[in-house]
C-alpha cells in the first residue's frame, strides 16, 4: 500500500488552519516555539507538525499558560517529564485560585459598595465615586 505524502502548507495556510497570523507564526519561530523550515525553490513549507504545535500553543494558552510555560512545557513534552510537566500545571492552578481568590474579595468589595450607593439617599455623595477618589 503506498504511503500518500504529509500535507505541505505556506506560512498563510498554515496560520489560516491553525486560526492564527501569519505574523503570529513568525513571532512564534521567533520565540523559538516553532521551528522554522528551510526554504526549498524559495518557500518554506510547513507540515503537520508544525500545526500541531500551534494547536498546542493555543490549547495551552486557553487554560492559561504563558508563551515562556509553553515553551518549557514543550521541551519537558520532547524529554517526557511528566513529573515537572505536572508540577508545571500544579502551580499554574495554585496561580489561578489565588487570582480567583483575589477576584472573588474584589467582586465582595463592590458589592458592598453597589449596596450603600442604593440604600444612600440623593444629598448624600454616592460611594463608588468617592472610593474611586479617596487615595
Amino acid at each position: 500500500m503506498k504511503k500518500l505524502p504529509e500535507p505541505t502548507y505556506t506560512i498563510g495556510t498554515l496560520a489560516k488552519q491553525a486560526g492564527v497570523g501569519v505574523e503570529t507564526v513568525r513571532y512564534y519561530q521567533r520565540r523559538g516555539l516553532l521551528a522554522e523550515p528551510p526554504a526549498t525553490s524559495g518557500y518554506r513549507r510547513y507540515g503537520n507538525a508544525h500545526l500541531e504545535r500551534l494547536n498546542f500553543i493555543k490549547r495551552a494558552q486557553g487554560v492559561g499558560f504563558t508563551l515562556d510555560e509553553i515553551g518549557e512545557l514543550m521541551t519537558l513534552n520532547d524529554t517526557r517529564d511528566h513529573r515537572l510537566a505536572r508540577g508545571l500545571a500544579a502551580e499554574k492552578i495554585r496561580n489561578i485560585e489565588a487570582r480567583i481568590e483575589q477576584l472573588e474579595k474584589v467582586a465582595d468589595a463592590l458589592r458592598q459598595l453597589v449596596h450603600r450607593c442604593e440604600c444612600g439617599g440623593q444629598d448624600m455623595p454616592c460611594p463608588i465615586i468617592r472610593m474611586a477618589l479617596t487615595p
